[in-house]
């Protein structure tokens, strides 16, 4: 399509394509398009990278999450058992 003036990045990715901020705005649902089929476009404004449309990399694996979420937790309360007697956290030595 060469009315959307797609140029391949400098970078050789054949997959990374860059479009103007104003041809971006004109032709929004095609460059969606493209994405979907696993594209990534760099929005430009003045020849300058401003912004990149990526494909959506899925949402978030709630088991993951909560899988590691318990291992935060778990780990907060063996460190509290081990350190009970040493008194409370003295933040600014342990940011040095």
């Amino acid at each position: 399509m060469s009315w959307l003036k797609l140029a391949q990045m400098k970078t050789g990715d054949s997959n990374l394509r860059e479009v103007g901020a104003f041809e971006a705005k004109n032709t929004l649902g095609t460059l969606l398009d493209r994405v979907e089929r696993g594209e990534e476009i760099v929005m430009t404004r003045h020849g300058k990278p401003v912004a990149r449309l990526v494909p959506n990399a899925g949402g978030i694996d709630r088991s993951r999450a909560r899988a590691a979420f318990e291992r935060i937790r778990e780990r907060a309360r063996l460190l509290h058992e081990q350190n009970k007697d040493k008194g409370p956290l003295d933040w600014p030595t342990l940011k040095k």
